[in-house]
Formats: C-alpha cells, sequence, structure tokens
C-alpha cells in the first residue's frame, strides 16, 4: 500500500469517527432536551396539583357560603331575616323563649316527655313560645344535620305554625331522632322521610323541593347567629327564658312536673 493511500484512508476514517461523534452528541442533546422537558411538565403538573388542592381547601363550605346569601324568610316569622319565630294565641300576655338544637339529645329527652304538655299550652292560650334554634353540635363533629334540619324547620314553617311543631316533635321523637354521634339529618331523603309523618307535610311538593333546594338554609344559618349572639347568656340547649330570664337556671326541665312548677311560678311573677 502506497503512503498516499495509507494517508487517505486515515483522513476518512477520521471524518467517519467525527460524524459518527456529531450523531451521539445530537442524540444526547435531544435526550437531554426531552428529560429536561418531562420533568418541568411533571412539576408544573405538580404545582398545579397543589395549586389545586389549595384552591379547594380554602373554598367555603355550602353553609359558610350561604351565610353571605339573601335569607329567604319563611312564612309565619318576623324580626331581621324572619328570625323571630312566635307562636300562640294573642292574648297570651307572657312568651316562653325556647333555645333548642335539632340534634341535642337532651332537647329530644325534653319533647318526648314534656312536648305535648308545651303544645297543650300553647294552645289553651297560658303562654307563646319562641322558638330559637341552634346548630352548636354540628361544630362537635364537622357535622350539618344541625344546619340542614333547621333549614328543613323553616321549610315546614313555610306552611303553618302548626306544620313546624308537629315537625319539630316528630324529629325529636325516639323514632326519629338519632344518637348525637350519628348526623342523619344531614341527608335530605331522611328529612322527607320523616316530614311525611306529619299531614300537612306528607307529599308536600313545594316542602320537599324547599328542602333538596335549601331554599332556608340561610335562614338557617342566620337563626343559627341568633342563638350565638343572644342577649339572654343562653350558652346551652334546652333552654327556657321567661320576662329575659333564664328558668331553672338553665338546667333541662325533664319532667312535666318540674316544667310545670318552673314555668307556673314565672308565669305568676
Amino acid at each position: 500500500m502506497s503512503k498516499r493511500n495509507s494517508q487517505a484512508a486515515k483522513t476518512a476514517a477520521r471524518e467517519r469517527l467525527r460524524q459518527e461523534r456529531e450523531r451521539q452528541a445530537k442524540r444526547a442533546k435531544v435526550r437531554r432536551q426531552a428529560i429536561v422537558a418531562g420533568s418541568i411538565v411533571v412539576v408544573l403538573a405538580a404545582a398545579g396539583g397543589i395549586g389545586y388542592a389549595v384552591v379547594q381547601a380554602n373554598k367555603p363550605s355550602h353553609w359558610e357560603a350561604v351565610k353571605d346569601e339573601k335569607v329567604v324568610a319563611p312564612a309565619h316569622t318576623t324580626g331581621k331575616n324572619g328570625t323571630t319565630v312566635v307562636i300562640g294565641k294573642a292574648s297570651a300576655k307572657k312568651t316562653l323563649k325556647v333555645y333548642e338544637d335539632p340534634r341535642c339529645p337532651v332537647c329530644a329527652q325534653f319533647e318526648q316527655t314534656v312536648g305535648a304538655t308545651v303544645k297543650k299550652d300553647i294552645d289553651a292560650g297560658k303562654f307563646k313560645f319562641q322558638y330559637v334554634g341552634a346548630t352548636f353540635i354540628d361544630g362537635h363533629d364537622n357535622g350539618e344535620g344541625s344546619k340542614n334540619a333547621l333549614s328543613a324547620l323553616g321549610a315546614a314553617l313555610n306552611v303553618s305554625d302548626e306544620a313546624f311543631l308537629q315537625y319539630k316533635s316528630a324529629l325529636y321523637s325516639t323514632k326519629w331522632h338519632p344518637d348525637e354521634t350519628q348526623d342523619k339529618f344531614k341527608d335530605d331523603s331522611y328529612l322527607i322521610k320523616v316530614a311525611n309523618t306529619v299531614p300537612a307535610l306528607k307529599n308536600n311538593t313545594a316542602f320537599q323541593n324547599a328542602v333538596r333546594k335549601g331554599t332556608y338554609d340561610a335562614w338557617a344559618m342566620a337563626m343559627s347567629k341568633t342563638f350565638d349572639d343572644n342577649k339572654d347568656g343562653v350558652t346551652g340547649t334546652p333552654t327556657f327564658v321567661m320576662d329575659g330570664k333564664q328558668l331553672n337556671n338553665g338546667s333541662p326541665l325533664l319532667t312535666v312536673a318540674d316544667f310545670n312548677k318552673v314555668v307556673g311560678a314565672a308565669l305568676k311573677s
């Protein structure tokens, strides 16, 4: 082999080697770009997921949101946002104000043992009955039942005073009132099932639509605020107030005899 041919071969070999290195360098560059791009997508996706999670976490719950909505007050109410609920004969000289939370187990005890007596006294004109609904038990377990039941009570009140009292009695009954640890009242279907035991509410389409649509949700929150801001010094339920004074030092009146004694004395004072 001549020196010329040998030199040419070496030159050609070096050129092939250079071209191969360039191809490899280009492939490596493309791989690096793909990895970087993929990493950016992952980071952006993660950031987007975190951002979405943060937005969702900070998004107010339905019940928090309705606090700012316009209140639709039920019929048979007065006062700001319709939060004054007074039932009874106009001739009754005094008013018994009763503070209750729909999920309250002691309220259920009171209604089951003394509720019929209260209703009889209202009908007899012994006193007017003023209802103040609370929802503080929901705060104990992040529940919704007290608020949802209070809204449903608003829907019943919109039908009539009588429907309201009968529905309240049904919700507190031994058959329908759940254990305090069970938030059954958060389900509209359960509230409607209970309502179907009340003649005026049975298969009442307007009532059922109001429950499902949450027509009185904002009213329920306004009523709950009335309890929170009360000037009677009430902090728990059930509590009974007449003439601005808590009866029996705020202790529950769980027998007819105790109720008649305490309320009777207040009526005479």
